[in-house]
């Protein structure tokens, strides 16, 4: 455990883990891929290759508590009552809970797993019997993000009891978050928008769910302005992003993340990125160097505080690619507490 000005960090300095989705679907193979490349920080792999109901929202729908959901050719949609695409979400869980279980056996280090964020959830689900989504209606929004948070304290529950030596970490998945701040989700016949969101409700619901799991939190958001204010203002432990994404003015929300002591997970490496030649990851640890180093602060903090991630899923790679990607971050992550020590 790394410790920073009297703020503690599960993780110990020169730590990588990945973002969540694996390719393929076998649980027990991506089981082993993750646990063997992040022996340090394993996580529950999603395998959203194997279709309806292993993808995230299809997963959030199966934690959902008395909020029945259905699969439609256009995605995710609240139903009326549960039905075969809930019980296949919920056996798919299982599985990889089965898998996670079985490899980990007698662990006893930091485990993350991945939860659908409200916001993302309530923009991306469907009405009941309408094309709308969740998000344009704020009552269905409060409800879900109850659910959510029920859920989500049972998922962790259950993941606790399966690995019980672990210390469990749980990240909630916020791609959604910025168009929804911004008011840029489309309505379903997409010439409008659904109105934005006000900040103070943005972290209150969010909050509801991150509080309810009593675990470190993590939110990862690996779209274009991430914003940072508003997910440590909601109370989340740490910031998942994506270091290619950031812009001169997200720097300034950074550093003020940084400052303040969250944790950093930075997207470093895209799963094609190992393979591109004369690349080492020597490379990617400068990339998160220079990051650091853009934001002036003290280089003493970079390493207790930043782990290596890659920018974000897997699920697109190859399975070679994505054990390729997780070692790669992995050795960057190794290389760079010395990497900044040299900076003093």
């Amino acid at each position: 455990m790394a410790e920073l000005a009297g703020k503690a960090f599960p993780w110990a300095p020169g730590t990588a883990t990945g973002i969540g989705s694996m390719p393929g679907g076998d649980p027990l193979e991506a089981a082993r891929t993750v646990a063997g490349e992040l022996p340090d920080f394993p996580y529950l792999a999603e395998l959203p290759g194997r279709g309806p109901g292993a993808d995230m929202i299809g997963r959030a729908a199966a934690l959902l508590v008395d909020i029945p959901a259905e699969v439609t050719p256009r995605g995710w949609r609240i139903a009326e009552r549960p039905g075969r695409d809930l019980r296949r979400a919920a056996s798919m869980l299982s599985s990889d809970l089965d898998a996670m279980e079985e490899v980990l056996d007698g662990y006893a280090g930091l485990v993350k797993i991945q939860v659908c964020g409200p916001w993302t959830l309530a923009a991306t689900l469907e009405q009941p019997r309408s094309l709308t989504a969740a998000l344009a209606d704020p009552g269905l929004v409060a409800d879900l993000a109850s659910s959510l948070a029920e859920g989500a304290a049972r998922h962790a529950a259950e993941v606790a009891k399966r690995v019980p030596r672990a210390t469990l970490v749980v990240q909630f998945d916020e791609p959604a978050l910025p168009a929804v701040a911004a008011g840029a989700v489309p309505t379903a016949s997409g010439l409008s928008r659904v109105r934005a969101v006000e900040e103070e409700v943005l972290r209150s619901r969010l909050n509801e769910v991150l509080a309810a799991t009593g675990r470190y939190t993590i939110v990862h958001c690996c779209s274009r302005g991430c914003p940072f204010g508003i997910i440590t203002g909601a109370g989340a432990d740490a910031v998942s992003f994506d270091l290619r994404l950031l812009r001169r003015d997200d720097y300034d929300e950074l550093a003020a993340t940084a400052e303040a002591g969250a944790g950093l997970l930075a997207g470093a490496i895209s799963f094609d990125y190992p393979e591109r030649r004369g690349v080492t990851p020597t490379d990617t640890a400068r990339t998160v160097q220079v990051a650091w180093r853009t934001i002036a602060l003290p280089a003493a903090r970079c390493a207790p505080q930043v782990v290596v991630t890659p920018a974000c899923g897997l699920a697109a790679a190859s399975p070679a690619q994505a054990r390729e990607a997780l070692r790669w971050c992995r050795e960057a992550a190794r290389i760079l507490p010395e990497m900044m020590e040299e900076l003093g």
